[in-house]
């Protein structure tokens, strides 16, 4: 049974999952874990782990256009060194206060490999959680900030390890994700690529989906490491781990949201009835993305 099976047995069993976060008495809760081999390449320092371990948190929070306040990690390890744990920490913090949430601390632990499990907490807005079950058709798919540029960061790390950890570090879209939640109908954030993430919205709204390749907003890193073109756009919509959010519309408040939202909201598709499938340019859109134990 791989990831994705897995987490469809648990859903079948509680019916409250299968947003990007829980929510709680007003507030929503979100768990991660992260491992060596699968999520930090070689040359990913510890900060940059702290700082990327509690955003992929912090981004579920995002996505359900919630307030984002704490967030706790277990760092493990099979040693532990006071320099590697400080700097773990430092960026834990900073992208904690980058967001304007808290870092509250967690727990430490031995392990055969370096594994963080993370934890964030978030405060529902007036707008209460967006979704992902909400697209209706006609409404725009839009993306906040670029795409590609986590696949960008890990052909980078074996000659340009600097740039790639500096990519690596994102920031989480929690002010992008307040401002959207008064006109979203679904969100989602796009940690499994936006090709998946869009089959997931789709499947959680019964719609289908239309995506125009040329309006896909690509990270200017995706072209130092590819000719563009068709690799380009698969690296963008395939590879995952960008942690924008995929949000859809209505299309009489697209000019508001754009205004409202303090990054590049751009559209690139359309909301469509079920029975007309997922698309892109026409062409069937595969489900593809990333899946922990890809590597």
């Amino acid at each position: 049974m791989d990831e994705r099976a897995a987490l469809a047995l648990i859903a079948a069993d509680l019916p409250a999952a299968g947003d990007d976060a829980a929510v709680v008495d007003g507030q929503v809760l979100t768990t991660d874990m992260l491992h060596e081999t699968t999520d930090f390449p070689d040359g990913t320092t510890r900060y940059t782990a702290g700082w990327r371990a509690v955003a992929a948190s912090l981004s579920d929070v995002a996505a359900m256009g919630a307030d984002a306040t704490a967030a706790v990690a277990v760092y493990g390890a099979p040693s532990f060194r006071a320099d590697e744990v400080r700097a773990f920490v430092r960026g834990a913090r900073e992208v904690c206060e980058a967001v304007d949430a808290e870092y509250v601390g967690g727990d430490l632990d031995g392990h055969e490999e370096f594994t963080v499990a993370t934890t964030a907490l978030g405060r529902v807005g007036e707008a209460g959680p967006v979704r992902r079950s909400g697209a209706t058709p006609g409404d725009a798919l839009c993306v906040t900030g670029d795409l590609g540029r986590s696949g960008a960061a890990l052909r980078l790390f074996g000659d340009d390890p600097d740039r790639a950890n500096d990519l690596f570090r994102f920031t989480p879209r929690v002010a992008a994700g307040r401002a959207l939640a008064a006109h979203a109908s679904a969100m989602m954030d796009s940690s499994d690529g936006l090709a998946r993430s869009c089959h997931q919205l789709a499947a959680a709204s019964d719609c289908g989906v239309v995506i125009e390749a040329d309006a896909l907003p690509v990270h200017d890193a995706v072209r130092e490491v590819t000719d563009g073109g068709a690799a380009a756009r698969e690296l963008a919509t395939t590879f995952g781990e960008d942690f924008e959010l995929v949000v859809t519309v209505p299309e009489s408040a697209l000019d508001t949201a754009r205004d409202d939202c303090p990054v590049a909201l751009t559209r690139v598709g359309t909301v469509t009835d079920a029975d007309a499938g997922l698309t892109m340019d026409d062409e069937p859109l595969p489900d593809r993305g990333y899946t922990h134990g890809d590597g």
